[in-house]
């Protein structure tokens, strides 16, 4: 049993934090306070402390509270003790290498797998992927492994666009997607612009959100997913 809201971003520009995703989380979540953990291991410019502020407070307004986990002695026991897990965004390799080094791989995929509510928005969402590979970030640390939760069996891009810069000569996101298809054919890459999410309920995949994602397969054409588009194939 699968309980997911994978977000592209938190943020949209112009706009205070976590606006645009809250419906999509108080939907998900329901009504009752929840007691949630945040993990903010992707933080690297800026601090957790801080993270976990601006975190708690949109959170608060929505009637749920929210601890970090890199305050608590017994990250084990606080993830267990928790109603849902909450992972934010900033830099993949850091949040994965740092879940590795406290060992919270198992025991947030037994938890997850088991039905607790899991929020990610942009490394939190690629978290939950096989892998890290499709992620946008410079590999700062390197992590034990770039296997990473798998709760979905294919690949995100969060921040997707398809903008090429005047006098650009390096490659489009496009075409660094199609060079990770070209190594790993047999993997599905869905391109997820910001203001989008996918929810996952156990074997039912929805896209959520304003705009439309792409679906990257090997040797294939680039395919365009509307919103409300029901993605559950991507399951099997």
């Amino acid at each position: 049993m699968h309980n997911l809201l994978l977000l592209s971003n938190s943020t949209i520009p112009g706009t205070t934090f976590f606006s645009w995703p809250r419906p999509l989380v108080k939907e998900m979540l329901g009504e009752k306070p929840k007691n949630l953990v945040f993990i903010p291991y992707a933080a690297v410019n800026f601090a957790m402390d801080e993270y976990e502020d601006i975190v708690r407070q949109a959170f608060n307004e929505m009637n749920y509270s929210i601890f970090s986990i890199h305050r608590v002695s017994n990250k084990l026991k606080a993830i267990e003790s928790a109603d849902g897990i909450v992972v934010g965004g900033g830099n993949t390799f850091a949040l994965l290498s740092r879940v590795y080094a406290d060992n919270l791989m198992e025991l947030i995929g037994l938890k997850v797998e088991a039905g607790t509510p899991y929020v990610g928005w942009s490394a939190g969402a690629n978290l939950a992927c096989p892998t890290i590979k499709t992620t946008n970030d410079m590999p700062i640390i390197q992590p034990p492994s770039l296997n990473a939760l798998g709760f979905i069996p294919f690949q995100i891009n969060a921040h997707y666009h398809e903008l090429k810069f005047e006098n650009q000569g390096g490659e489009t996101r496009k075409e660094r997607l199609q060079e990770f298809l070209i190594m790993n054919p047999t993997v599905k890459v869905v391109g997820l612009p910001e203001g989008m999410a996918l929810r996952r309920e156990d074997g039912k995949l929805t896209l959520l959100g304003d705009g439309t994602a792409k679906l990257y397969q090997a040797e294939k054409a680039v395919l365009e997913l509307p919103t409300t588009s029901d993605l559950s194939y991507l399951l099997q």
